[in-house]
Order: C-alpha cells, then structure tokens, then sequence
C-alpha cells in the first residue's frame, strides 16, 4: 500500500480544481465533495463544530449557525438532523424559511411531534456548497 504524506494540495491549472477518481470511470471535484459548516449542539451548547463561529439561541427551538467563514451564495445544500434525548417522540428539523440561507449563517427550527417548538437534542447540521 503507497501512502502520500502533504500538508497542502493545490490544483495544477487551478488552485481549487482537484480531480478525484470515484469508481471505474467517474470523478469529481475534490472540493464539491467537502463540508464547509458542521455543526453538533445541545440545548444551544455546541458539542463540536467547524467553520462556525457560534450558536444563536434565537427562542425555543430556533437556533442560527454562524459560519466563520461565508459561503459564496445561499444556494448551499444542508443536511439537518436531530433527536429528542428525552423522549421517544419524533423530531423534525427544519430550515427557517424566512431567513434560512444566509451567505454568514444557517437558522433553522427543532420541531417535537408531542410538544412543538424544543430546544432537545443533539441537533446536527452540514453545509455543501462554494465558500466565498
């Protein structure tokens, strides 16, 4: 098995264009494949995080991920996902609609089936996309 040790990798035409075989035939871009923002938080207290900046407790159950470093646009993808660690009831996570995608940050809503709005977790969000 070969092993490759580097502290950097840069694109030979462009910086950021590095190419990945993935199967027989396809590739991809390295960089489309990274996730820029993750975050992991209970109760507005994060467990880890990174390219975030902080959690904003904006009430129950609506939090906003700042990132420290922007996205390019708000066309971003996101990956919400969460638990309530005291109860078996179903929860869902969902983008603000209002002032979901902001280039700076993510805010988004922890819903309860049995008691609405709830700030239980861990609640988990992932951000894809082109960093400014």
């Amino acid at each position: 098995m070969s092993e490759i040790l580097v502290n950097k990798l840069t694109g030979k035409t462009t910086a950021n264009d590095i190419t990945v075989t993935v199967g027989a035939t396809a590739t991809a871009k390295l960089e489309q494949g990274l996730a820029k923002v993750w975050s992991n938080q209970n109760l507005g207290t994060p467990n880890g995080s990174f390219n975030s900046s902080g959690i904003t407790d904006n009430g129950t159950g609506n939090f906003t991920v700042n990132f420290s470093n922007a996205m390019s646009n708000i066309n971003y993808s996101s990956t919400l996902g969460g638990a309530d660690a005291n109860t078996n009831a179903s929860v869902l996570i969902c983008v603000n609609n209002g002032t979901g995608f902001a280039t700076g940050s993510i805010n988004y809503f922890n819903l309860n089936e049995d008691t609405g709005a709830s700030d239980y977790g861990p609640i988990s969000c992932t951000v894809h996309g082109d960093l400014a």
